[in-house]
C-alpha cells in the first residue's frame, strides 16, 4: 500500500543523469518535488477510497457484465478516452507532468467526475505519468518535459459509478528512431492482443501473442504488471498477464 509519508516534496534541486546505451540517450527519471494533493468538490459521486484511501473489495470472479453495466463502462470509458485525445496539444518541452496533472484533474471534475488514481490506496495525484525509464504508474511532479521524452499517461475517471480506464505513450516533440520503434512495437504488442480477444479464447493467450510479439521484435516484458478487471471497482479480476503462461501455470 502507498504511504502519504512517501510522498513527500522533494529537493528542488535535481541532479539529472543521462545514459547512452543500446536503447539510445536519455535521461534517467528519479522523483522531483510534488505538488499538494488537489481538491475534488463535494458533489462530484467518489468511489470507496477517497477518503479512507483503502479501496473495497472487488468480485471474487470475473464479473460478467449485462448491457446497462457494458453501456455505463462504454460512457466512462470514452470520457477517458477524450481526455487522452485532448492532452496531447499540451505535451511540449518545458511542461511538467504536475501541471499536465492539474489540466486533466480541471477536466474530470468540471465534467462530473472523480479521478479514479486519486487517493487509490495513498496515490496523490489524478493520473499516471511515466517518463522513459519509468515502467509504470509515474507520479506527477515539477521535472519540466524535455524535448525527446517519451511519455505515458494513463487515465482513469470514475464516472456515474463506473471506472474508465486508459492510456497512451506520447512523444515530446520528436524522439529517437530507437524510441519510436519501442512505442510501435509496443502498440503492435497491443493491437495483437485485442485481435485474438473472442468468446471461449483463453485469457492466457494474451500474453502468450504479446510476449511472442515482443520477442520477436527485439524486446522482453516486465512480469511484475499486469492488466486487470474494472467495474464499479477500480481493479479486479481476472488478472490478465503480459508474458507467456501455459494453461497449466495460468490456473494456479
Amino acid at each position: 500500500m502507498f504511504l502519504r509519508s512517501f510522498f513527500k516534496k522533494k529537493s528542488k534541486t535535481i541532479p539529472r543523469k543521462f545514459i547512452n546505451n543500446s536503447f539510445g540517450s536519455y535521461e534517467v527519471i528519479v522523483p522531483w518535488e510534488i505538488s499538494e494533493v488537489r481538491e475534488v468538490p463535494s458533489y462530484i459521486p467518489k468511489p470507496s477510497y477517497s477518503q479512507t484511501l483503502i479501496p473495497r473489495d472487488g468480485p471474487k470472479k470475473p464479473e460478467i457484465k449485462d448491457k446497462n453495466q457494458i453501456q455505463s463502462m462504454k460512457d466512462s470509458c470514452n470520457f477517458a478516452k477524450k481526455i487522452l485525445t485532448y492532452i496531447k496539444q499540451y505535451i511540449k518541452p518545458g511542461i511538467t507532468t504536475d501541471e499536465l496533472d492539474a489540466i486533466v484533474h480541471e477536466m474530470i471534475i468540471s465534467n462530473g467526475a472523480y479521478p479514479s488514481p486519486l487517493n487509490y490506496k495513498g496515490f496523490p495525484k489524478s493520473i499516471c505519468t511515466s517518463i522513459n525509464n519509468v515502467a509504470c504508474h509515474g507520479i506527477p511532479d515539477k521535472r519540466p518535459l524535455v524535448k525527446g521524452d517519451i511519455l505515458n499517461i494513463d487515465v482513469t475517471v470514475y464516472l456515474h459509478g463506473y471506472h474508465g480506464d486508459c492510456s497512451k505513450m506520447f512523444e515530446v516533440e520528436e524522439c529517437d528512431d530507437e524510441a519510436k520503434r519501442l512505442i510501435n512495437i509496443t502498440e503492435l504488442c497491443l493491437k495483437n492482443a485485442i485481435d485474438i480477444c473472442k468468446p471461449n479464447e483463453n485469457f492466457s493467450s494474451i500474453g502468450n501473442i504479446i510476449e511472442e510479439t515482443a520477442n520477436k521484435n527485439g524486446y522482453s516484458i516486465i512480469p511484475v504488471f499486469a492488466g486487470h478487471g474494472i467495474g464499479t471497482y477500480f481493479h479486479g479480476p481476472p488478472d490478465i498477464f503480459h508474458f507467456g503462461l501455459s494453461l497449466e501455470e495460468f490456473s494456479l
